[in-house]
């Protein structure tokens, strides 16, 4: 690991990936999951690309428990992760909360684009015209909200978890917890 900030993301990652499985497994409202922010968040801190795989491997373990659809939009909404992903990668060169807003926003639109897209060419749900693509747009509106919110409030959690640990733990390791989160229990013998 290049550095402590390293070790504290990687440990977050797998937390938070766990909680990602978990959490899509759990009842919650429609596209109201983890998955596009914890995407967005990987791109966002990830010093190895290899990293940036994690929430296809979230997708890939919860889709087992939840069922697999068709291959094709399937593999739509897992390049859409990706491209979270590259979203998240763009916005670190740059990154301020005004840029990871407008990261969420740009994934969960791009998302909502190309799946509908896919759903409408790929499913047979709709009619194969310009009606058709726009009604499975409109159909589509309140899982885009849901998808929003859920990244909104999510990479809000995950950016701040690790922007807050970070902070607590400047130098991760043994030594440095229990110096900076324990000192004032063990040391004051007062209470």
């Amino acid at each position: 690991m290049k550095n402590n900030n390293d070790k504290i993301f990687l440990i977050l990652l797998v937390l938070l990936s766990v909680s990602s499985v978990v959490l899509r497994l759990l009842p919650h409202a429609p596209n109201f999951a983890p998955i596009g922010a914890l995407a967005l968040f990987a791109g966002l801190y990830a010093t190895r690309k290899r990293l940036l795989l994690t929430p296809i491997i979230v997708m890939l373990v919860s889709d087992v428990f939840v069922g697999f659809y068709d291959w094709k939009i399937m593999l739509v909404v897992y390049l859409g992760f990706l491209a979270y992903a590259a979203i998240g990668r763009i916005v670190k060169n740059n990154k301020s909360v005004f840029t990871v807003i407008g990261g969420t926003f740009a994934g969960a639109l791009l998302f909502y684009l190309t799946t509908n897209f896919a759903v409408w060419a790929f499913s047979g749900m709709y009619p194969h015209t310009l009606q058709g693509l726009i009604l499975c747009y409109e159909m589509a509106l309140p899982f885009f909200r849901n998808s929003l919110m859920g990244d909104l409030f999510y990479m809000g959690a995950f950016v701040g978890a690790y922007e807050l640990a970070i902070k607590i733990f400047p130098r991760f390791n043994r030594s440095a917890f229990y110096s900076k989160a324990l000192s004032p229990i063990v040391t004051d013998r007062t209470r």
